[in-house]
């Protein structure tokens, strides 16, 4: 069993959304504007659709929290549906009057879950599938996710993205330097460090809603400083890179995931992918590097790569160089000049069913990728450092930390 987990609760247009975390340790510093700021950060991006408009998501702590810190038992959070006040009839939970207005939805659409859970659990109305299967999920895993940051960043870690294709628009002026691409992904309207890329990628974006179709994309997620020898090799469910492989799988659209250089490594020779070792043997001050109580250590104990072709992990492990994750999100399933399916009540070929849906969503998936990232990396952590105060696990992590120099001496 995991040391952190979480479970969310809420259909897209319920009255409210709920998440239950458990594992945090007591101490965190942890405000209701800390998750907010994430979930508004899921809210932006060109090619959203109204829906934007109407959801400023803000987050309750209902549970686990007292004073501004974390007590250690599960923490509860809700954010509610500010639409609900249109769909309390359509989403009841008793049963509807006789002559109440309830519209089925008959005609699955394509690359949705639809006519799959209609089938799995068989009902006639793909709302019942739909509501919990739209991608309003998202936003409560991205409330959660802020909680792991914050923990991550008590720790000197951090977490960045930014979209690395849209369409057939690829970036290619990316920053090398990891603050300044976060600061250029943070300035574009679809999180885009390439500033003639993101030009061109709004362009694209204009062109498919003008015919009523949809882009999917690509991002990319970095996660530094990260020590050495988080995750592990000895058994399938711990290693990292598959952890997080699964973590952002599950993100509705998301068809594909890729380490480091993911699928180009089928295209190099060896020596082509596999970054060499080095040794820092003055122990000098080196861009990976980071704080730790005022003394700088090496996130590998002094061992350090000049590429990072492997994204960070090998064999399961963190290899203390930052971790690199990419996601591949199909387009939306939800167009506005619909495919062809079936209604399901009379068998007859029809238009797919439209819903209020985005463009492009690949921006706000890079967030929700984040969020997911960071839960699986800070339950790595927790799993390596873990205890029930930040104190606790302070002591095990710079212990660790000490253990990467044993040639290093405390001053």
């Amino acid at each position: 069993m995991s040391v952190l987990r979480f479970l969310t609760a809420g259909e897209s247009h319920g009255p409210t959304l709920l998440g239950v975390l458990e594992g945090i340790p007591a101490g965190l510093a942890l405000s209701e504007q800390d998750i907010n700021q994430e979930l508004a950060r899921r809210q932006r991006g060109y090619g959203r659709g109204g829906r934007m408009q109407i959801e400023k998501d803000g987050v309750r702590i209902l549970s686990g929290v007292r004073w501004g810190q974390t007590l250690g038992s599960p923490i509860g959070i809700e954010v509610t549906n500010r639409d609900w006040e249109n769909w309390q009839e359509n989403m009841a939970i008793a049963a509807p009057e006789q002559n109440a207005k309830s519209v089925a939805v008959t005609r699955p659409r394509p690359g949705h879950a639809d006519l799959a859970g209609m089938l799995k659990y068989r009902t006639g109305d793909a709302r019942n599938i739909l509501e919990r299967a739209s991608a309003r999920e998202t936003d409560m895993r991205v409330a959660v996710g802020a909680v792991a940051r914050r923990l991550l960043a008590h720790f000197g870690i951090e977490i960045y993205s930014h979209v690395i294709r849209i369409g057939k628009v690829k970036a290619i002026q990316v920053p090398s330097d990891l603050r300044e691409l976060r600061e250029r992904a943070e300035a574009s309207p679809v999180h885009c460090a390439d500033v003639d890329a993101s030009r061109k990628m709004m362009d694209s974006i204009d062109a498919v809603q003008v015919v009523g179709d949809s882009l999917g994309g690509v991002f990319q997620v970095v996660v530094h400083p990260v020590p050495a020898g988080l995750g592990s090799h000895v058994h399938w469910d711990r290693r990292l890179d598959g952890c997080l492989a699964q973590a952002l799988m599950s993100v509705p659209a998301i068809k594909a995931v890729e380490i480091g250089l993911g699928r180009e490594v089928a295209e190099r020779h060896g020596s082509q992918v596999h970054d060499e070792i080095f040794f820092d043997q003055e122990g000098r001050e080196r861009d990976d590097a980071f704080l730790w109580r005022d003394q700088r250590w090496l996130t590998a104990g002094g061992f350090y790569r000049r590429t990072n072709r492997a994204g960070g992990i090998e064999g399961g492990m963190t290899n203390g160089s930052p971790i690199v994750v990419q996601a591949t999100m199909k387009p939306i399933p939800t167009l506005r000049e619909p495919l062809f399916s079936v209604d399901i009540e009379d068998l007859r070929p029809t238009a797919a069913g439209v819903e209020r849906s985005d463009v492009c969503a690949v921006p706000s998936a890079a967030v929700v990728g984040e969020a997911m990232v960071a839960w699986v990396v800070a339950s790595a952590f927790m799993e390596k450092f873990g205890g029930d105060s930040l104190p606790e696990i302070a002591a095990r992590y710079e212990e660790h930390l000490l253990s990467l120099c044993p040639q290093a001496e405390i001053q």
